[in-house]
């Protein structure tokens, strides 16, 4: 049975009396029917934050109609705001480099239509997954990666996404730094996952490096890309017990399996406009 069609409105504002009032009441006025709302206001801040889901059909307008009805509303509160249309898939390009299992549970979800998404491509910096990723029907791109050529491999994945017409662009431990330039062209579209809770144990051989230090915990981090090298707001984390008798080669499995679970619950609350961003911070409505 299909979900029925859903227009989701996020918002954020300077926080005042009146927003949820203003916002509901128009959407009541043309009898509109709002099935799911979240709001949170953050008090140090003094911002305001709001997703609603409102059925389509009980609207007796298009969303283009509603977007035009709303913006006055959204002048007069000084809102960033966005209505999405779930009959609209979003479209993930997705990045990876040799490590494959969060590749293998994107494409896994997406086949099974447990993610309801386009992927019109996938990127490397290797040619490892291209009978993979072709295998299943999906546009596979070599975009090699070296220290002489990052400007011009960075400005053809940036082309390569533009030419799909990409929403979402998902780093699936995608082993290379983005460009500036690049990180600046999406502001809150690049999706990442990091091994760890940020900053610990970066660079090379992670698990080896929280081996030697005894850890009891592992975790990984889905994150927002910016400039800042793996500094970008947090979507979403997890984490998981170990012990004594756990090896390096143990805490690698488990870091996959954490890694890629993280990864995919993260992508949805972005791709479902659960997520809203302010400054290095998020708010995220699950």
């Amino acid at each position: 049975m299909l979900a029925a069609r859903r227009y989701t409105l996020t918002l954020s504002c300077p926080d005042r009396v009146g927003i949820v009032a203003a916002v509901s009441g128009l959407i009541a006025q043309h009898q509109g029917w709002i099935v799911e709302a979240s709001h949170h206001a953050d008090e140090p801040a003094q911002r305001f934050f709001m997703r609603q889901e409102i059925l389509a059909d009980s609207l007796p307008f298009d969303l283009a109609t509603l977007k035009e009805k709303f913006a006055p509303i959204a002048s007069e509160y000084g809102m960033d705001w966005r209505i999405s249309d779930s009959a609209v898939r979003k479209r993930v390009v997705v990045l990876v480099s040799k490590q494959e299992h969060c590749l293998y549970d994107l494409l896994a979800r997406w086949q099974s239509k447990e993610l309801d998404i386009e992927i019109p491509c996938v990127i490397s910096n290797h040619e490892t997954f291209r009978g993979f990723v072709e295998w299943h029907g999906i546009p596979f791109h070599h975009v090699p990666v070296t220290p002489d050529n990052k400007n011009a491999a960075y400005a053809e994945v940036q082309r390569l996404f533009e030419s799909v017409r990409g929403d979402t662009m998902v780093l699936a431990r995608y082993m290379q730094i983005l460009s500036p330039e690049l990180c600046r062209a999406y502001p809150g579209r690049i999706v990442n996952i990091h091994h760890s809770f940020l900053p610990s144990f970066v660079g090379a051989r992670p698990y080896h490096q929280a081996y030697e230090r005894g850890v009891k915990l592992i975790g990984a981090t889905c994150h927002y890309v910016t400039e800042a090298l793996d500094q970008g707001p947090i979507i979403e984390q997890d984490v998981i017990r170990i012990d004594h008798s756990d090896s390096p080669e143990d805490m690698v499995r488990y870091g996959k399996d954490i890694e890629k679970t993280v990864l995919a619950r993260g992508l949805r609350y972005h791709l479902e406009d659960r997520v809203l961003a302010h400054g290095n911070k998020t708010v995220v409505f699950r």
